[in-house]
């Protein structure tokens, strides 16, 4: 990592901002709140820790307007109505500073295929391997012992960390970032039963995904039967993923790491989907759906909101009254035992009061 040493009002400048304070302060880090040292920039989006605001040593904090007197009362700030999306554009703008940049070229221990289409401004690594009729863009970086396959496209300014797969025929559009372990264009599982064994379906299609899509590591994103499977612009998928064939990726959707989606399932577009939930096949999610962590999705939901549960999936208002009522069940239980009991008894006593005799009806 490169040392970095700018003053405040570089950043401010670049990012915009009401900046608060000395401009020429000298940042060198960015760092927590709790544990930010004197030459560091924090920022404070979470009210929850509004307490370690007076206590910080940062040299300057982002905060919303809400807080800017604050902010001001212990040093310099910068005050923006997002904090949080304010901190994730300096971390962009950050890496490039903090981070040394593949050099252009193919290294001399990888094998590229003649007929390869690879740009000049293109960074190839060591053992990487890019097959015949790839198109590797502008800016773009293959990290070592990657693989491109035949006809396979990466676009411009795409990064491939190390040891991924990209299989041939697939195409990766361009500012994409895809991290280590992925493998794009396996087959999908499709096998068709016969006389007690399985006869495989060969899997013709390919994988497409858009332009600013981001892969976590080890996530697998199969080739489709005969369709291609798809990812639409900007969708970010976690570590550990499973995208089965002919899946359908709205854009801007986000995946959590564990989630399990089955063949021929379309996700729409801005869907929130939670960690180790699990989307069946054939089924269609609206867009602007959010799926609880661990949830199963078994039929389609039409309408956009949060859903949630396994016991059925249901619309989340529901889902937490009657979660609410399981956690109650046992007692709930022996409440309708308890009652019946004492109904029982009550008829039983009632089934042996003698009737009351003539004289005593007389008598009263």
């Amino acid at each position: 990592m490169a040392a970095i040493d700018v003053a405040l009002r570089e950043i401010a400048e670049a990012l915009g901002g009401e900046l608060i304070g000395d401009g020429s302060q000298r940042i060198r880090r960015i760092g927590p709140l709790e544990d930010a040292t004197a030459d560091s920039i924090a920022f404070l989006a979470n009210p929850r820790y509004r307490s370690q605001l007076a206590t910080s040593i940062a040299a300057c904090v982002i905060v919303a307007p809400a807080l800017r007197d604050e902010a001001v009362a212990r040093g310099a700030a910068i005050v923006t109505p997002d904090p949080y999306l304010y901190f994730a554009r300096l971390s962009q703008w950050w890496a490039p500073r903090a981070r040394c940049a593949p050099a252009a070229g193919v290294h001399a221990s990888a094998v590229v295929d003649p007929s390869a289409d690879v740009a000049a401004t293109a960074s190839i690594g060591a053992l990487a391997v890019i097959e015949a009729g790839a198109t590797i863009g502008d800016g773009a970086v293959i990290g070592a012992h990657c693989t491109v396959g035949a006809e396979a496209q990466v676009g411009a300014n795409t990064r491939l960390a190390a040891h991924v797969t990209l299989g041939f025929g697939c195409v990766i559009g361009e500012r994409c970032i895809v991290h280590s372990g992925v493998v794009i264009g396996a087959d999908g599982f499709g096998f068709a039963p016969t006389e007690g064994r399985w006869e495989k379906i060969e899997q013709l299609g390919a994988v497409r995904i858009a332009n600013d899509v981001e892969i976590g590591a080890n996530t697998c994103i199969d080739r489709g039967a005969l369709g291609d499977t798809v990812i639409e612009d900007g969708v970010k998928l976690d570590n550990l993923i499973q995208i089965a064939h002919n899946v359908h990726v709205g854009a801007h959707t986000v995946m959590a790491a564990f989630v399990g989606v089955a063949g021929s399932a379309h996700i729409g577009r801005h869907c929130l989907i939670g960690g180790a939930a699990r989307i069946a096949g054939h089924i269609t999610l609206a867009d602007h759906v959010q799926i609880s962590t661990c949830s199963l999705v078994t039929h389609s939901i039409a309408k956009a909101g949060h859903y949630s549960g396994a016991f059925p999936i249901d619309d989340n208002a529901s889902w937490q009254k009657n979660a609410a009522t399981l956690r109650n069940l046992h007692a709930l239980r022996e409440r309708v035992r308890t009652l019946e009991k004492t109904s029982s008894e009550r008829r039983d006593s009632a089934s042996i009061t003698p009737a009351p005799s003539a004289t005593d009806s007389k008598a009263v």
